[in-house]
């Protein structure tokens, strides 16, 4: 997972009973945590492959470039795939030498454990950003705008490695010792600028997102609507299936995320009367839903069917016609005009089946 109170296990102790750090790892099973890691970072590895793989083939096989859209999502999932690479490592040598908070002398093991959490900590804010992209890409797209892929890859490469750096380069930097501060000022120049790097970000996607959806949505009415003249059935479906798989795509950030929030809100609002057990039990929910965010991307970006009865989709032939919905008549007087060709939705919006 990517959390700043685990980064911090990587300073220098002194062993001392009244440091937090080490009243919680004394409750803390790390066997059974980098367990539920190795699962959830593998899950996650294996779900940005199947969002990666058909681009792959689809250029083998066609040459044909993918949408503004899917060029976005293909992004989002390689940063997942690093990300959840290197919780991979992290868990894996956390089971294989026992030692999740470094030894006080043992500045080997302070090393890999900065350098890899600056690894996963870098691609999970990559993560974030892709996300609040893909939101922004949607509502310029459906207002006929142009995108604009290079504002977005020097933004979503870029901002992470400064914030990350600054980060833990406040933390870390010049003895690797964050722990027994000597007064909550200290603390607050020490660990809070990291804090700030993590959990700003998740905030921007988790406020701008939904409102970007909404705006699209608004949007996506009005431009099926348009060229009918109407508001039928058949134009309510495409509408509410792609509403409800914008829904799902904020539903999946806050389900993989929020609980990284409500960590570092407990953390710094009852610093001095920490619930400990509680504040396990929320980081063995992120070691589950942070690496898994990769596997729920591929579930509500890929392509929904605005064509089909969407909820049942290997109905008999019988059971389709009795659910089928059939066109409203115009509301006009007299019979049904011909209709029009319902305008296509623009294919980066809702733009393809994974597999």
């Amino acid at each position: 997972m990517s959390d700043p109170t685990i980064q911090t296990f990587c300073c220098h102790h002194t062993g001392n009973r009244e440091d937090l750090a080490v009243r919680i790892m004394d409750e803390f099973n790390t066997d059974s945590y980098n367990s539920v890691c190795l699962v959830s970072s593998t899950v996650g590895i294996l779900g940005s492959i199947y969002q990666i793989y058909p681009d792959v083939i689809n250029r083998i096989q066609t040459g044909i470039g993918s949408t503004r859209g899917r060029r976005i999502i293909i992004w989002l999932a390689v940063a997942d795939l690093l990300a959840s690479f290197g919780v991979l490592v992290r868990s894996s040598l956390w089971l294989r030498f026992k030692n999740i908070m470094p030894l006080p002398d043992d500045d080997v093991s302070v090393l890999f454990c900065s350098i890899v959490s600056a690894w996963t900590q870098y691609f999970y804010t990559v993560t974030w950003f892709w996300t609040f992209f893909y939101a922004i890409d949607t509502w310029l797209t459906i207002k006929g705008r142009d995108s604009h892929t290079l504002l977005y890859h020097s933004i979503a490469w870029g901002v992470p490695a400064a914030t990350t750096s600054i980060g833990l380069s406040i933390l870390y930097i010049p003895n690797a010792k964050c722990h027994n501060l000597p007064n909550v000022t200290s603390a607050i120049y020490k660990i809070l600028p990291n804090y700030c790097a993590t959990y700003l970000p998740i905030a921007m996607v988790m406020i701008v997102n939904p409102i970007m959806y909404v705006l699209s949505s608004k949007d996506v009415e009005m431009a099926v609507a348009i060229p009918l003249a109407q508001f039928t059935s058949k134009e309510r479906r495409v509408v509410d299936i792609l509403r409800l798989k914008f829904f799902m795509i904020n539903v999946v950030f806050y389900l993989c995320w929020l609980p990284n929030l409500i960590n570092g809100i407990l953390l710094w609002t009852m610093w001095f009367n920490m619930p400990v057990k509680v504040i396990i039990t929320i980081w063995y929910i992120m070691a589950l839903t942070n690496p898994m965010q990769a596997l729920l991307n591929a579930l509500v970006y890929r392509k929904w069917n605005t064509n089909k009865w969407m909820y049942v989709p290997s109905m008999s032939k019988d059971i389709h016609r009795e659910f089928h919905f059939y066109d409203e008549k115009s509301p006009l007087l007299g019979s049904e005009p011909p209709r029009l060709h319902l305008s296509p939705i623009p294919p980066s919006i809702n733009n393809y089946a994974t597999l």
